[in-house]
């Protein structure tokens, strides 16, 4: 029953960051767009500011270590991950319709050689990017409804809804679509997989309605937040990824900039 109970409380954690600063009624946007708490801005070794907040998995994990730091004269967020996992999380109050481009930078500079997002035990990724979503709880399924009941008791907070994470994967092909082994209200993306583009700094662009509406088969909500995580503590191992910074768009702006681009 004590390894039930910490599972729950790790899902927990791993599935409601930003949900206790995001109410659950209708409320205007609660962030500055495009830009989401923009590193670039900020000074290289300073505290991460801008809404950003840590986002810790348990208090039994290591967490993974996020510094400001300057490549290619940006400023960017350098995550180190030594047989650990925790992220950075943005709560927002988002309208996914009107916002539903989501930009991205990233760099890798080398995979996690055990990890297997399809196997619950090797369940890591040097990058992660995540969108959660609000949305009709009555819509759950029985196993869904009691995960997200004993969650709320053990902790006081409510799981959102929904929840999409783009990762750079070891070996599943590009546009794979993983489901989570205890939820069927998380869905795995695979945006960048193997070898190919590692030390590279990729720009990416996500529909995060196409997306959603790909891997849950419904319209998506409002977006509760934005995070990112690297996260080695099933494997053990010890990797390193840059982040820079993120965007929502409208289509229109994304259009735009990339024909600018």
């Amino acid at each position: 029953m004590a390894g039930y109970r910490y599972w729950l409380l790790l899902m927990a954690a791993l599935l409601t960051a930003g949900c206790a600063t995001t109410p659950t009624g209708e409320a205007p946007d609660t962030v500055a767009l495009p830009q989401v708490g923009s590193f670039s801005k900020q000074a290289p070794g300073a505290e991460l500011s801008q809404g950003w907040q840590p986002w810790i998995l348990s208090p039994f994990k290591r967490p993974t270590a996020y510094h400001l730091v300057s490549r290619e004269g940006k400023t960017v967020v350098r995550a180190e991950a030594r047989s650990s996992a925790s992220g950075l999380m943005h709560p927002l109050a988002l309208n996914s319709g009107a916002y539903p481009v989501l930009q991205w930078r990233w760099k890798v500079d080398e995979l996690i050689a055990k990890a297997d997002n399809s196997q619950k035990h090797l369940e890591d990724a040097p990058a992660r990017l995540v969108v959660s979503f609000d949305g009709d709880m009555e819509k759950l399924t029985p196993q869904d409804r009691m995960l997200f009941d004993n969650v709320r008791i053990l902790t006081g907070q409510q799981m959102p809804y929904a929840t999409l994470m783009y990762i750079w994967g070891n070996r599943a092909p590009r546009e794979t679509v993983i489901p989570n082994k205890h939820t069927s209200r998380v869905r795995m993306i695979v945006v960048e997989s193997g070898r190919d583009k590692l030390g590279r700094w990729q720009d990416v662009t996500r529909n995060v309605v196409e997306d959603y509406r790909r891997a849950f088969g419904e319209e998506p909500g409002r977006i509760s937040a934005v995070g990112l995580m690297t996260d080695t503590d099933n494997t053990g191992g010890n990797v390193h990824a840059y982040y820079g910074d993120i965007l929502f768009r409208k289509a229109a702006q994304a259009t735009s900039a990339a024909v600018a681009d």
